[in-house]
């Protein structure tokens, strides 16, 4: 059977097609029909349903009726009777204020919208943000103090129009491949077509571009004021349009008249000839774009970057026409969604806004309640500030995992630990919050749930359930409206809450939403789940009597401000809110790896997801290696003003002296520390409430942990052993914060491997290795044993049916690199048998090490690409022979990279 759905990943919202039983997911394919990705799928797309596996699911409720208790099955009643008794208790003690809910931008539209009623319009309080707060609440800021309303103007159909695409704070090569994939096409049908990417780092987008300004991190602001300098200088200023349809461009104008590139190259580190060559092409462009995201809005000042970059395309009078137009990037599946029902804390429904009296009192009409509360509800960094100070005392989580993903994670978990009442709704149990949540209730995930989602482009779609959910789980929506349900009880409005929450399914939830939206600038009253699934992916907005979406906005010129003109901003001018120093001096951003999502709780179940990275590290230029005596795969401490954590370095010719980079994606599941989060700073943008998550400063010294292990586990059965690798994963996770350093990952591709590696100050203690090995199954008559107590050095061999599927060195692990391929190759052990315990840095016969993987959709190899380049190969016979790059082709710009580089 097969069942259309989209993809629970990036912004680009790309339709697949779920191939199942009713059962179980089978396989899964890109969906020809849906106007996203007209069936392409990146690395991330194509291998869900290798993360649809059982283990570490949430199957049924769990609570913990006093703190220090541990949590224990119960039923759904009994679970939300609880939670509702512990918020009705808190709400009538403190007020509706000290309740508050954090959602997230991969929850559906649908679940939303029943979460947002339930806080604002029946508890009272508007302390309801989500984690889009940390990636698109710069990017919203910016449009409604610009355009007017937050609405992406542009559709990913621009790609193929425009003639000069400027991407600033954004690496789609890796974050929305498929997106990418539409430009590396426009490009090639379109050489004369120019992309200019701004990014400190040389990422595969900007090895793409005809123009690469590797600015320092933090001066964008700089950077788009001097090319507004030079458009104004060269006589690129539409002045007619800009006098007929914006106002406020003789401030901007003002601001900028001392920023030359001059001034600006000599801020942003870059050449002066650079700037004003950018600003020529797209001066002179007949269609110009911009693209931008987290490196824009993931900053104390990422609203101003937002609309110093938008004045651009307002200053040459270039909007709502083909391939033109400022276009933010959505980071989540439903970011979009969330936003158009009022999921931030200071939105209502329908992009309306809760410091508008008229807007409140619409909502509570629309709703049926007496009134909307005037009191400002609290944005992500300060709902936990509140909880950590009392404020506080009730916290409901849904579908996110704010102790991975939230700024200074020190704060949070203090947060969360001191917190009266943590309810998580998740579908993993396993995550990192799950650790302290009183309740964890069991809801349903991709392939399970029904609805619609919003894409960058304004497109939604409908979204429809594959299989059941399993074990207890609920639909995200269902649980909203149970919990809603029992808390009426528990204060005594049991009427009101069934009279609010009456929905049996969501379409009944839709039609409220799309009646909401009537007369707005996001009008879809002319949708219905029906429309959708019957006339496909519709782009907002979608007025009742409408035969089609819009794919570009303000093609009139009249926009959606009180006088319908556009807005020029003059922005701040400072750089990051944290400056380095001799203590500090070393600029670090961070950001997404290709084949990774977010915190790994769905991306992590795949072990060829691990093939193309697979530990953290953090980047370093050669010259800052050499400087600190540092070589690759050493590990250093990381420090910031606010802790330090430890990583392996890599040396990356990617990043500029002075600087460094750490993905995202590590926490406290496959890490001994809660990554890069530990380190980053929580100051917010003012405007936006965006905290700076994407720059800090930082030290790198060598730390010398001489005492390493490395353990492995698989087995021989494929479904064997990826159920064993991922339920051992899960068994092993409490354990790596004993470690100075320990990352927990998976190797292989159809039979996962568990590699856990460790690196510690002291001898590992014999009990801690014996658990570790029970842990591990290195046990039983198959299991081979070596001791040198003298040199403290113990090894464990598992062989079965003559593969190596087990291992453990302690004390000595020169063989961990063949011997790690041994396994992930499911090589005979017959030949090397006698050599498993040998201290041999190179396997004792002939055998060609793979390397990296580069392409994940065929399983190609780096040295493989590189032994094929050596005898002449180009892209076009690569793709010949070795087949990479010709699926999903995410590891393209890397392909094209080791080509240029032979």
């Amino acid at each position: 059977m097969e069942t259309r759905a989209t993809c629970p990943y990036c912004g680009v919202g790309c339709g697949v097609i779920i191939q199942h039983d009713g059962q179980r997911v089978i396989d899964v394919r890109g969906d020809p029909a849906h106007p996203a990705n007209f069936g392409r799928l990146c690395t991330k797309g194509a291998t869900l349903h290798l993360t649809t596996r059982p283990e570490t699911r949430l199957l049924h409720p769990e609570l913990r009726v006093a703190r220090d208790a541990p949590r224990a099955r119960a039923g759904w009643s009994e679970a939300l009777a609880h939670a509702a008794t512990k918020f009705a208790d808190v709400i009538r003690r403190d007020g509706p204020g000290a309740v508050g809910f954090y959602l997230s931008g991969q929850l559906l539209t649908e679940d939303y919208y029943v979460f947002n009623k339930l806080a604002k319009g029946f508890i009272g309080t508007h302390n309801l943000d989500t984690n889009s707060r940390l990636c698109m609440s710069s990017a919203v800021t910016a449009y409604k103090q610009t355009l007017g309303a937050d609405a992406p103007p542009c559709a990913y159909e621009d790609f193929d129009h425009t003639d000069c695409l400027l991407i600033a704070g954004a690496n789609p090569a890796y974050a929305h491949p498929v997106a990418f994939r539409r430009i590396e096409a426009a490009k090639a049908a379109r050489p004369d077509m120019k992309i200019i990417v701004v990014d400190p780092r040389r990422t595969d987008t900007a090895a793409c571009a005809d123009l690469h300004l590797a600015i320092l991190p933090g001066t964008d602001v700089w950077l788009f004021n001097a090319l507004l300098h030079v458009m104004l200088w060269e006589g690129y200023v539409n002045r007619p349009w800009v006098r007929q349809h914006t106002e406020g461009f003789e401030a901007l104008r003002d601001a900028v008249r001392d920023v030359t590139p001059s001034v600006a190259a000599g801020i942003c580190g870059v050449a002066e000839a650079d700037i004003v060559q950018a600003a020529h092409w797209w001066g002179q462009a007949r269609a110009p774009l911009s693209l931008w995201c987290m490196g824009l809005n993931q900053s104390h000042h990422g609203t101003h970057n937002g609309t110093a970059l938008i004045a651009l395309s307002l200053a040459v009078g270039k909007i709502g026409q083909p391939g033109c137009g400022p276009f933010s990037l959505t980071g989540q599946p439903n970011a979009m969604g969330g936003r158009e029902v009022g999921g931030l804390a200071n939105l209502l429904p329908a992009h309306r806004e809760l410091a508008n009296p008229r807007h409140r009192e619409e909502v509570a009409a629309f709703w049926g309640v007496r009134e909307i509360s005037a009191t400002p509800g609290l944005t992500a960094v300060e709902l936990f500030e509140a909880v950590r100070a009392g404020q506080v005392r009730a916290l409901w989580i849904a579908c996110t995992n704010p102790a991975h993903s939230m700024p200074q994670q020190a704060l949070i978990r203090e947060a969360l630990g001191k917190c009266e009442f943590v309810a998580v709704q998740e579908a993993y149990a396993n995550t990192e919050t799950a650790a302290f949540a009183d309740l964890l209730l069991p809801a349903r995930t991709w392939a399970e749930k029904e609805g619609t989602v919003t894409n960058s482009e304004r497109r939604i779609s409908r979204v429809e359930a594959a299989v059941a959910g399993p074990g207890e789980t609920r639909a995200d929506w269902r649980i909203a409206c149970d919990f809603a349900h029992a808390l009426g009880a528990a204060l005594g409005r049991e009427a009101e809450a069934r009279r609010l929450f009456p929905y049996e399914d969501t379409a009944a939830i839709f039609a409220e939403h799309a009646a909401s939206t009537r007369g707005r600038d996001l009008d879809i009253t002319g949708l219905s789940h029906a429309r959708l699934v019957a006339d496909g992916p519709q782009q907002w907005p979608f007025p009742a009597g409408a035969t089609h979406g819009t794919p570009r906005l303000y093609a009139d010129g009249v926009f959606a401000t009180a006088n319908g003109r556009a807005r020029f901003v003059v922005p701040v001018t400072t750089l990051t809110a944290e400056t380095t120093d001799a203590r500090f001096p070393l600029r670090l951003t961070t950001g997404r790896l290709r084949d990774q999502w977010h915190g790994m709780s769905r991306t992590g179940k795949s072990a060829r997801l691990y093939a193309h990275a697979d530990e953290a590290c953090i980047d370093l230029a050669a010259p800052d290696c050499e400087r600190r005596g540092l070589r690759d795969g050493e590990l250093v401490r990381v420090s910031s003003r606010r802790g330090s954590i430890v990583l392996r370095v890599r040396t990356s010719a990617e990043i500029r002296p002075g600087q460094a980079f750490v993905a995202m994606h590590w926490g406290r599941n496959v890490l001994s520390s809660s990554g890069i989060n530990e380190l980053t700073l929580n100051h917010v943008d003012p405007d936006s409430r965006q905290p700076e998550l994407k720059h800090l400063a930082v030290q790198v010294e060598k730390v010398e942990l001489p005492h390493q292990a490395l353990l492995m586990r698989s087995a021989v059965e494929a479904d064997t052993a990826n159920g064993l690798a991922l339920e051992r994963a899960a068994a092993l996770e409490p354990w790596l914060c004993r470690f100075d350093h320990a990352t927990l990952s998976l190797a292989g591709r159809d039979h996962a491997v568990l590699v856990l590696r460790i690196a510690h100050a002291t001898p590992l203690p014999d009990a801690w290795l014996a658990e570790l090995d029970a842990l591990m199954g290195l046990q039983g008559e198959h299991c081979l044993a070596y001791t040198d107590a003298r040199r403290a050095v113990s090894k464990k061999a598992l062989v079965e049916e003559g593969l190596l599927t087990g291992l453990r060195l302690t004390g000595e692990t020169a063989a961990a690199g063949w011997l790690t391929e041994l396994m992930t190759g499911r090589a005979p052990t017959d030949a090397v048998r006698r050599w498993l315990f040998a201290p041999l840095a190179q396997p004792p016969v002939e055998r060609a090490s793979r390397g990296r993987i580069v392409c994940n959709c065929k399983d190609v190899s780096e040295n493989e690409i590189r032994a094929a380049v050596a005898a002449g190969a180009d892209l076009a016979e690569l793709q010949r022979t070795l087949q990479c790059g010709t699926s999903c082709g995410s590891c393209v710009p890397e392909i094209k990279r080791l080509i240029g580089n032979a």
